[in-house]
């Protein structure tokens, strides 16, 4: 379920997803293919985790990344479920032959 939102979306971001949600900043957006195949990804992702523990995950691997790289941005590329989707969002039938568990292979 695809919800438009400027108040959720954190600035400097387009999309957000929060199972079963994608939240994007604005309406145009629902035509971009590639972002809401990577946000499909990340929903994937959750459903695999079983949501909750997606988010810890991804929380303590930022921070963890954070401390490394000291910048932001290049913390939150570097999360495995990140470079996960960026790798295979341009891919429209990623999800159909996507392995189980496949972010763990990035890491």
């Amino acid at each position: 379920m695809v919800i438009i939102s400027k108040y959720i979306v954190p600035k400097g971001y387009f999309g957000l997803t929060v199972f079963p949600f994608i939240f994007l900043n604005r309406k145009e957006l629902r035509q971009n293919q590639v972002l809401l195949n990577h946000e499909k990804i990340h929903l994937r992702q959750q459903l695999e985790l079983l949501v909750i523990p997606f988010y810890v995950v991804y929380f303590f691997e930022f921070i963890f990344r954070f401390i490394k790289l000291r910048n932001w941005q290049a913390a939150y590329r570097a999360i495995s479920f990140e470079r996960e989707a960026y790798e295979n969002d341009s891919d429209l039938k990623f999800l159909k032959k996507r392995p189980f568990w496949n972010f763990i292979h990035y890491f």
